[in-house]
């Protein structure tokens, strides 16, 4: 295959690959095609065109295939947000293979665990490691150097039914799952005819954890569908981050937990409003607080609010819903709205599909799917199914949700059938701290508790434990403890010694004294 740069570089005969829309690097591809030399990325102040980023993708293509990255393949990449880390990233997916964005403030022993549970053949990483996997050291060069060594990338055969994305998100045995997601469940959102935006003009954020899904939106959006993406630099966004990010990058679309959402709003400043120059505002991950969504669209009547719903097992959103002022006094909260496109929302019952207004189990079906939790069969096979609607065998996923189907075939959210929990985006099993914490040296009982927010949904961890006799260890070793072994947003906000945990008279845990202990 002749060099692609070489051929946009203006060479007589131009040949191209055929670019299947329906894969990430298939669209990124088909827009560096289309839009050669338009931004496809934004990071603190360098801008690299469409055609150096495919270019440079190709090229690392050809290294990972030769370093055994193969289809059907899962490859963890652990680098810093850069335009090199989605050029890498796109590399394993043109080499038919997963890639799995690790998130380099995760503890040692937890990246350890996650690049074990792959069955990688390499590691992406800047530098050696200690770990079993053989790690590929990213070469020290821009993207443009890279795209000028002109590697051709390798010929794979896969489809969009194929893995293309890890995400591990927290399981409540004290492992983190895995989640297995296709190509399709990511470029079905991107289609043309989405809940927003995202294509030619767009300038979207990206400033997500890069192992959340709401990372493939915020990049996977722009690239395939011709909009550009602006990294940010930092791991945290501020209001004056956002403004500055507006102004110097052009953004004008962003995605943000409905946690952030609230602290922007509780911070816009009227001397310098760090939303001014957005569109489109996405957020979700939690309930939406009525009040700040209120008091959000009053000052800015101009940017478009979207309100989002979907687990990570149907990558990113499932359902979307454009907020209105009128939603904000809905009595049961902001919807969460109606599929995306190729999804379906069912409210089930065992399986047992239940009427417009009657509470009972989300569950979704569709594209979005992902194909299942990696090396665990059996919490795959318990958590996805076959169900019979209708006449037809329908695969659905069970989220725990409750929720209920309004006459117009919006949806609404009403709650958790276990004690899973999203606080500031994430989805925490207490369970998994709970397990964590039990290895502990000197602990006996624990209870993790999810603490409300005044606007609703939860804000915090509080962890309570009872100790093994005769020396019980200090709270605060404990809090160092678990730090070493989970990420930072499943490290309990505050731990306390208890000599006993109390229970109900029926002699379940009472959560809710624990609550008012605090």
């Amino acid at each position: 295959m002749t060099p692609i740069l070489k051929n946009r570089a203006g060479a007589d005969s131009v040949h191209y690959p055929p670019a299947d829309p329906r894969l990430i690097h298939g669209a990124v591809a088909l827009q560096a095609r289309l839009r050669p030399s338009a931004n496809a990325i934004v990071h603190r102040g360098e801008h690299i065109d469409y055609a150096t980023l495919d270019a440079a993708a190709d090229t690392y293509a050809a290294d990972l295939y030769t370093a055994g990255v193969r289809p059907g393949t899962v490859v963890p990449v652990l680098l810093p947000r850069s335009p090199q880390l989605v050029a890498l990233l796109l590399a394993v997916l043109k080499c038919g293979a997963a890639y799995a964005a690790l998130d380099r403030r995760w503890p040692q022993e937890r990246i350890d665990r996650i690049v074990t549970a792959s069955s990688a053949p390499i590691l992406v990483t800047e530098a050696e490691l200690p770990v079993d996997t053989p790690c590929w050291i990213v070469p020290s060069e821009s993207l443009r150097m890279a795209a000028s060594r002109g590697g051709a990338a390798p010929s794979v055969s896969i489809d969009s039914s194929s893995a293309a994305t890890v995400f591990f998100t927290s399981g409540s045995t004290g492992t983190p799952k895995g989640v297995l997601s296709p190509h399709r469940a990511t470029t079905r959102l991107f289609s043309g005819v989405g809940f927003a935006d995202f294509g030619p003009s767009r300038v979207v954020l990206q400033a997500a954890a890069v192992s959340w899904d709401a990372f493939s939106m915020e990049l996977w959006g722009p690239l395939t569908s011709g909009g550009t993406c602006a990294i940010a630099s930092t791991d945290y966004l501020l209001p004056d981050t956002l403004a500055e990010l507006i102004t110097e990058a052009g953004v004008d679309t962003a995605w943000m937990t409905s946690s952030l959402f609230n602290l922007l709003v509780d911070e816009d400043d009227p001397g310098r409003p760090c939303f001014a120059g957005l569109r489109q505002i996405l957020t979700g991950g939690e309930r939406l607080s009525s009040t700040h969504v209120a008091r959000f669209l009053t000052r800015y009547p101009d940017i478009t609010l979207f309100n989002g719903y979907g687990p990570v097992e149907s990558c990113v959103f499932a359902t979307a819903h454009r907020v209105t002022a009128a939603d904000c006094t809905h009595p049961e909260g902001i919807p969460i709205g109606v599929p995306v496109p190729d999804t379906a929302v069912y409210i089930l019952a065992g399986d047992r599909v239940l009427p417009p207004g009657t509470v009972g189990e989300i569950c979704l079906a569709g594209d979005g799917l992902a194909l299942g939790y990696l090396g665990d069969a059996e919490a795959t096979a318990a958590s996805f199914s076959v169900v019979v609607l209708g006449e037809a065998p329908v695969r659905v996923y069970r989220t725990g949700d409750l929720g209920t189907l309004d006459s117009d075939g919006v949806l609404h959210f009403r709650g958790r059938s276990d004690l899973q929990v999203k606080i500031s985006g994430h989805r925490i099993e207490p369970g998994e701290i709970e397990t964590v914490a039990r290895r502990l040296p000197g602990i006996r009982e624990v209870a993790v508790v999810p603490v409300p927010a005044p606007g609703g949904g939860y804000e915090r961890l509080a962890m309570f434990y009872t100790a093994r006799a005769p020396t019980a260890p200090a709270p605060a070793m404990v809090r160092r403890a678990l730090a070493a072994e989970l990420p930072g947003y499943l490290v309990p906000h505050s731990v306390h010694h208890r000599p006993a945990l109390p229970t109900t008279a029926t002699g379940k845990l009472d959560r809710s004294t624990l609550l008012a202990s605090l």
